[in-house]
């Protein structure tokens, strides 16, 4: 799956193979078109035992427990719970703040590993995977598929995906809300560089239309530790105005605001009940994903 290596540069195939070895799991009932690995809300033919429901004219006498008939002298069908396939539908930042990046790596440039992982592993074990780009607007999308074929196709829009823009992601999140239509696994790899209060409200968004939200919030380690020694000039890759001040002047006024702003983060991703994982870019990709995957393991969807 992964021969086009010109346009999957991004992706390590060892990495993948590791991370393979942990299935992709949603955390919530999803509602596919084809067998798979994740809880669906109907009923179907899957080895876990669901519930007896009363024998009604019509049903399959196949499907009788004639055990339940010897101890009750009533006619019960055995029901099975079933499982399906989950369309994963990746939302990736491409506003101008996500080419910054102190550590050799941009927040782009890693939120393509990110995203490129996920599409494979979610291809390979049989899901669809859909991709939209954001910035101001909905730069490019794709919607959910499962086949080969499209994977490279993903792999070439994140490829050449250029970070340029405003960020208006809460406006883009009410808007894909709206266009998703089956409930998904919903993966936003952003910096979140909104206010926290408009996020919240985009995310209680997808969760009413019933969607299982992950997020995975980029930071570098020089917007987390401000660690500036000398006087710069500050620029607003967004295109906002350029500030030049000596860092030790506001310092304690950034890292203050800073605290503010990822507290209100973390209020809002606990109370709209959202995946979220706060990800500073000079920790290795590989093993935020595995902590990721291992975490829904064990929050596999309860029907």
């Amino acid at each position: 799956m992964l021969h086009d290596r010109r346009t999957a540069s991004f992706i390590d195939p060892q990495a993948l193979a590791r991370l393979a070895a942990v299935p992709l799991f949603a955390r919530k009932p999803m509602l596919g078109n084809v067998s798979g690995k994740h809880a669906s809300p109907h009923r179907g033919a899957s080895v876990e035992f669901a519930e007896y429901r009363k024998y009604v004219p019509g049903d399959d006498l196949r499907r009788l427990d004639w055990r339940a008939y010897g101890r009750s002298d009533r006619f019960y069908v055995k029901e099975f719970e079933a499982d399906t396939n989950l369309r994963c539908c990746l939302i990736f930042d491409t506003s101008g703040s996500m080419d910054f990046g102190s550590t050799g790596i941009t927040k782009i440039e890693y939120a393509r590993r990110i995203a490129g992982s996920l599409a494979y592993l979610a291809i390979q074990q049989g899901d669809a995977v859909g991709l939209s780009c954001v910035a101001d607007r909905v730069v490019r999308t794709i919607p959910p598929r499962r086949t080969p074929a499209h994977l490279r196709g993903v792999f070439n829009i994140l490829e050449h995906a250029e970070p340029k823009g405003d960020t208006k992601l809460a406006a883009r999140l009410h808007e894909l809300a709206e266009t998703i239509r089956q409930r998904a696994l919903v993966v936003i790899i952003s910096d979140l560089f909104i206010e926290p209060a408009e996020l919240k409200s985009a995310f209680e968004h997808l969760r009413f239309r019933k969607h299982d939200v992950a997020v995975f919030h980029l930071l570098d380690p020089l917007e987390l530790g401000f660690t500036f020694k000398r006087p710069m000039r500050f620029l607003d890759m967004e295109g906002g105005p350029s500030i030049f001040a000596e860092p030790n002047d506001i310092a304690d006024r950034y890292q203050a605001a800073l605290k503010t702003y990822l507290d209100d983060i973390k209020t809002g991703v606990l109370e709209s009940a959202i995946d979220y994982h706060r990800v500073s870019i000079d920790e290795s990709y590989e093993q935020v994903l595995m902590r990721f995957l291992v975490g829904r393991t064990r929050s596999r969807g309860a029907r």
